[in-house]
C-alpha cells in the first residue's frame, strides 16, 4: 500500500528533520491514525517528493526525510481553466477535479450571470478553502506541484490576462462554431479554456470575447453544466493533444 502523501507548505530538504505543521500532524495522527515510525511521503508543491518517517514525542510531531525524488506527474503542457463563478459547492468540485485532470491554474471569473458573489472576508475564506482543496487533491492524485487558484477577476480583467499570455484561448459556448479538435490545432505548450457560470455568458461577454479573438468552441451536441464543461474540456483536450 502506498505511503500516505502530505502537502507540507514549509521548505523541505533531504535527510532532515521537518517539524510538521499542526494541521498536517492532526490529519496524520488523529484522522488517519498513523503511528510513530509510519512511512509517509511529503511534498512542498515545488516539484518532487520525499519519502519520510513520522516521528512523535509528546505533543511534538516531525518527519525524518530521505532523499529527494524528482518524480513529476504534470502534463507536458500548461492548461489554465478560467471558470465563471458557480454557486453552492460546485466550485469546490471544479477545483478538486481540475487538479486531478491536470490543470496548472484556475482563474475564477465574476461573470455577469454568476450567482455566487464574493467580497471581503467571505472572499478570503472561500479562496482559502479552494486552495486547501487543491492541496488535498494533489495529495490524493500524486501531483507534486500545486494548481494555483488566483483571486477572482472580472471578465474584462480575464481578457487582459489572456492578452498578455501565449497560447490559444478557447471560449466554451453551446453554440460555438469550431469543433474542439480543430480549435486545438495551433496548441503547442499552453492552452486556456473559458467556461461560463450556470446562466452562461452574457451577450456583452460573448461580444467582448469575439473582439479579443477568442475561439468559440463547442464540445458536442449536448449542453453541459458549468461544473462538467471545463473538466470535460480538459480531459478531451489532453487526450486529443496526446498530453
Amino acid at each position: 500500500m502506498p505511503a500516505p502523501r502530505f502537502h507540507c507548505p514549509t521548505p523541505l530538504a533531504p535527510h532532515a528533520r521537518i517539524d510538521l505543521p499542526e494541521a498536517l500532524a492532526h490529519h496524520a495522527l488523529r484522522v488517519l491514525r498513523l503511528r510513530p515510525g509510519a512511512a509517509i511521503t511529503l511534498f512542498d508543491g515545488h516539484g518532487g517528493e520525499y519519502a519520510a518517517v513520522l516521528r512523535v514525542d509528546g505533543g511534538a510531531a516531525w518527519a525524518d526525510t530521505g532523499a529527494h525524488d524528482p518524480v513529476e506527474r504534470e502534463l507536458p503542457g500548461r492548461i489554465t481553466l478560467l471558470q465563471g463563478l458557480a454557486g453552492g459547492d460546485k466550485m469546490d468540485w471544479i477545483v478538486e477535479k481540475a487538479v486531478e485532470t491536470g490543470a496548472a491554474r484556475l482563474v475564477p471569473i465574476a461573470a455577469e450571470r454568476s450567482i455566487l458573489r464574493l467580497a471581503g472576508p467571505r472572499l478570503d475564506k472561500r479562496l482559502a478553502r479552494w486552495r486547501a482543496i487543491a492541496g488535498a487533491a494533489s495529495e490524493q492524485c500524486g501531483r507534486n506541484r500545486l494548481m494555483s487558484v488566483v483571486d477572482p477577476l472580472t471578465f474584462g480583467e480575464a481578457l487582459d490576462l489572456l492578452g498578455a499570455e501565449d497560447g490559444p484561448a478557447l471560449f466554451c459556448h453551446p453554440e460555438g462554431a469550431v469543433p474542439l479538435a480543430q480549435a486545438l490545432a495551433p496548441v503547442r505548450t499552453r492552452l486556456s479554456l473559458l467556461v461560463g457560470p450556470e446562466g452562461g455568458w452574457s451577450e456583452a461577454e460573448q461580444a467582448a470575447a469575439a473582439a479579443a479573438g477568442l475561439v468559440p468552441v463547442v464540445l458536442g451536441p449536448r449542453v453541459l453544466r458549468t461544473e462538467t464543461a471545463g473538466l470535460a474540456l480538459i480531459a478531451a483536450a489532453t487526450a486529443l493533444l496526446g498530453w
